[in-house]
């Protein structure tokens, strides 16, 4: 029980910090200004629980039929590459993203962040974790990081994104990634 408590904190506050000041967070606070909050909200839930479904499919399957070293590997080079990529995204432009007209609030969110999220760099991370570490403390930590990070910019993400400069959260967030990525390049490592 231990292990899945650490697990799953793990992956909570991996996700949760990978997504702060995100499009995805940037997107809810858009639509949140817009529309009533909780379709919004309900929403990106759906979304994100699909997401990280599949997502801790896809890497316990990939870990289950490769040897234990080489998905560790491949973690912490997916880490290190989130990490540059945040570096990246703290100087570059954020982008808007329109709603579509004629859809229900909730059914837009939704698939607004499902294509935006698919193949996302948290996306990657949850099927990281997944591989390496056991499915449902992962996709429960994932799923809960995604949550928070979407209530904070539901209901107060333009208040915190004011107050904290976006290229400061994509610091924090690559400073993160590549601590992760050092951890998975020590146990592969200790796998070889």
């Amino acid at each position: 029980m231990n292990e899945f408590f650490i697990t799953t904190t793990t992956s909570l506050g991996l996700i949760a910090l990978a997504e702060m000041g995100d499009k995805t967070q940037l997107v809810c606070m858009t639509l949140a200004a817009r529309h009533r909050a909780l379709p919004v909200w309900l929403g990106a839930v759906a979304a994100f629980v699909v997401l990280n479904l599949l997502a801790v499919v896809f890497g316990a399957t990939v870990a289950h039929w490769l040897p234990e070293w080489s998905v560790s590997t491949a973690v912490a080079v997916l880490f290190a590459l989130f990490a540059y990529r945040a570096l990246q995204e703290a100087d570059g432009d954020e982008q808007v993203v329109e709603e579509r007209d004629g859809r229900s609030v909730f059914l837009s969110t939704a698939l607004l962040i499902f294509v935006a999220e698919f193949g996302d760099k948290t996306q990657l991370a949850v099927a990281g974790l997944a591989g390496i570490h056991q499915a449902l403390p992962v996709w429960l930590g994932a799923t809960l990081g995604l949550i928070l990070a979407t209530t904070l910019g539901v209901v107060a993400g333009k208040t915190v994104l004011q107050r904290l400069p976006k290229k400061l959260i994509h610091h924090l967030s690559a400073a993160f990634f590549l601590l992760l990525a050092l951890m998975a390049a020590w146990h592969a490592l200790a796998t070889l």
